[in-house]
């Protein structure tokens, strides 16, 4: 699936926050007394919290007595607690899936579904790690897909040259996007994956985990990449279609937007309850945050939208066009024809 290009830069600090499955970032402003604010309340994926933090910073330094809550649950703990009317807002870095719809369709919410940036899945090692030049698709298939668990576990098994040395595992916990996203392009099944990796939604472990561990490869979002580059080595991915003819591409602002990085790139959304956007402040937050989100997105890592695009978001929000576009969605269409659909 192609889709729209714009402008890349560099990661902020706003990623070097620990972040925690469990823990709930909460961020105001103003001097209002508690009884006073009105609550936003918004969970999901730890890949979009850095923009969704961001752009909560922005819109209580202008909203004095609003308070936006931010939680890192994974995007399929987002969508438990959306699905449950539980939040307002739920961040996604995948589409939402089929039976998280029918969640909500069980609990009469309906739902604005928006994307908001996009992002390229990287693949990393360990800066001592010298012997891996590229991987290609089929061989992080038989890194991750389940039948590789107790058997393919040292790295001279992927090709004979390489070291004969343990090889350790690190990814997303499987109530996170990026999980999803991840097996889905390279098993060819969501969520088919072998079990014996570690795995954590909090994005920091993982970039811990491989900068400690020269044996290490792991994979999540682009952006805490860009935050870590010092301590991490990125590795080429070779999809070896027809038409590449490039071998290895690193995952870059230019490989993810002219389509050359794949099938690790993708766009990353947020989900809004109609219920819920009918009170004022969710109404002003998520217009907020669409307007303000190609220059707070790239501020953060991560890669804008085209304007047209938020546009039309903005446009889908105001006349509430509910459902979901983009789960289940053909390969070659445009995010464009399917905001319009």
């Amino acid at each position: 699936m192609k889709f729209s290009k714009n402008v890349f830069r560099n990661v902020s600090d706003v990623l070097s926050i620990a972040l925690a499955v469990t823990m709930t970032v909460c961020i105001f402003s103003g001097k209002t007394n508690a009884g006073e604010r009105k609550l936003i309340k918004v969970d999901g994926s730890s890949t979009v919290f850095p923009i969704t933090e961001a752009v909560a910073e922005e819109f209580q330094a202008a909203n004095r007595g609003l308070m936006v809550t931010v939680g890192i649950s994974g995007t399929g703990g987002g969508m438990k607690k959306f699905g449950r009317g539980e939040i307002d807002i739920s961040d996604a870095s995948r589409p939402i899936k089929s039976k998280e719809a029918a969640l909500c369709a069980e609990n009469g919410i309906e739902f604005v579904e928006l994307p908001v940036a996009y992002d390229g899945l990287a693949v990393l090692i360990n800066p001592e790690n010298d012997w891996v030049d590229k991987l290609t698709v089929k061989e992080l298939k038989k890194i991750w897909e389940p039948e590789a668990q107790k058997n393919i576990t040292k790295w001279n098994q992927i090709r004979p040259e390489w070291p004969d040395k343990e090889m350790r595992l690190y990814g997303p916990g499987v109530d996170s996007g990026t999980f999803d996203y991840f097996t889905k392009a390279i098993n060819g099944k969501e969520s088919a994956s072998r079990g014996d990796f570690t795995a954590s939604e909090d994005d920091n472990v993982l970039v811990q985990g491989v900068a400690t561990d020269k044996y290490a490869l792991g994979f999540f979002g682009l952006a805490y990449y860009q935050h870590n580059k010092d301590k991490l080595k990125l590795v080429p991915i070779d999809d070896e279609k027809d038409g590449n003819g490039k071998g290895g591409i690193l995952p870059s602002f230019a490989t993810v937007i002219d389509g050359t990085y794949q099938p690790l790139a993708r766009p990353i959304f947020i989900y809004v309850s109609k219920k819920s956007a009918e009170k004022p402040e969710v109404e002003k937050f998520v217009n907020f945050y669409l307007t303000n989100a190609a220059e707070l997105t790239a501020e953060v890592g991560y890669i804008p939208l085209q304007d047209m695009i938020y546009k039309l978001c903005i446009v889908k929000f105001k006349q509430r066009k509910t459902g979901t576009v983009f789960s289940g969605a053909k390969t070659g269409v445009s995010m464009e024809d399917l905001l319009k659909s």
